[in-house]
């Protein structure tokens, strides 16, 4: 056999292998057709029955395996694949506890499902042989996360009693004594720094002394201070919800309601500059603000004229006559907008977010 078809097939065993490890094949179906009840194949066939063999049950065969034999094998191929999946997925950043524990829930559930009464005894085996160098910190890092699971269940009636400010203290008590400070904020570091620019926005927002351009200044300046050198990365990954959020703050849109059309377009093309879109990206967002712009002047006219029409029409007369009205205002888009009416959605009576809607 070829170097190359040994490979083909290792790689399909390691990939029915894993397929049957993550219950997404049953155990022992490698084939998409079922076998056939009661057929048989040219060599079963050949083969002669022996005398006293009662008809329909398979003579014994000389040299008979333990079936317990293959089956432990078949396991052991099975964790070794797992093993070596997850080498590749998380070997080369498996130091950072962030990513340690993802794989520990991954693997919590892979054999909470393979095992429910004995998981996390077949869990702590499976990472004493696969990460014999790792198996402290992944133990102690598996029994925290459940002591904090636990936590969090027994007492989620009193957090749910505690205002927001008072629930994150509390879930932060709770993680630094658990884990240990360090390691805490290591695991949620990403909430510590949505936290942090939550908490610099509202700042910000407060700040009605700072016209637009000052207030994007500062939100920028507070990016590469919890970002730090990440800031470009984490501007280039998310660059429209790091928009929006600075465009959704009430400050703000005071501001971009009290500017012209002009005013407002050049503004908004500035902010999305700010924020790294390039400049094919900032004429497609331009020509959507004007797409937007139109539509809802159509449907500002359109409200106005449905309520004019309310105020001497009901019943279906109304419904005829804004039938007519919103096919005039919406074209094709107008069944929809009446489906919306008759759910209760009135969508131009909502606050118009420039930039956003």
């Amino acid at each position: 056999m070829s170097l190359q078809a040994k490979r083909v097939l290792g790689t399909s065993a390691a990939i029915l292998g894993l397929l049957v490890g993550w219950r997404l094949l049953p155990a022992g179906h490698t084939s998409g057709a079922p076998p056939s009840p009661g057929t048989t194949s040219p060599r079963d066939r050949a083969r002669p029955t022996l005398v006293g063999t009662p008809a329909g049950r398979a003579p014994p065969m000389s040299g008979a395996v333990n079936a317990a034999a293959p089956a432990a094998e078949a396991l052991a191929s099975e964790l070794e694949v797992l093993r070596l999946s997850l080498i590749e997925r998380f070997g080369s950043r498996l130091h950072e506890p962030s990513v340690q524990l993802r794989m520990l829930e991954q693997l919590m559930r892979y054999f909470q499902t393979r095992s429910p009464d004995r998981w996390r005894e077949e869990l702590q085996t499976f990472l004493r042989k696969a990460f014999p160098g790792q198996y402290e910190a992944l133990a102690t890092l598996l029994r925290d996360r459940l002591d904090y699971e636990k936590w969090v269940k027994d007492n989620d009636a009193y957090l749910r009693g505690l205002d927001s400010k008072q629930r994150r203290a509390a879930v932060w008590d709770a993680r630094n004594r658990l884990f240990g400070k360090e390691t805490a904020q290591r695991l949620w570091d990403s909430e510590l720094k949505h936290q942090a620019l939550v908490d610099a926005l509202q700042v910000i927002d407060a700040r009605q002394d700072l016209p637009l351009t000052e207030k994007l200044s500062a939100y920028k300046a507070r990016l590469g201070a919890v970002y730090g050198d990440g800031a470009p990365a984490q501007l280039a990954r998310h660059p429209q919800e790091t928009m929006n959020r600075f465009l959704a703050l009430p400050s703000v849109q005071r501001e971009l309601t009290g500017m012209t059309s002009a005013e407002r377009a050049r503004s908004l093309w500035a902010v999305r500059q700010e924020m790294g879109l390039n400049d094919e990206a900032l004429r497609r967002w331009d020509a959507l603000d004007q797409t937007r712009d139109a539509r809802w002047e159509a449907g500002l006219q359109y409200m106005a004229e449905r309520t004019a029409l309310a105020r001497t029409l009901s019943g279906d007369a109304l419904e005829a006559r804004l039938q007519e009205v919103r096919a005039r205002y919406f074209g094709t888009e107008a069944d929809v907008i009446a489906q919306e009416e008759a759910s209760g959605l009135f969508r131009f009576t909502r606050p118009r977010q420039w930039g956003r809607n």
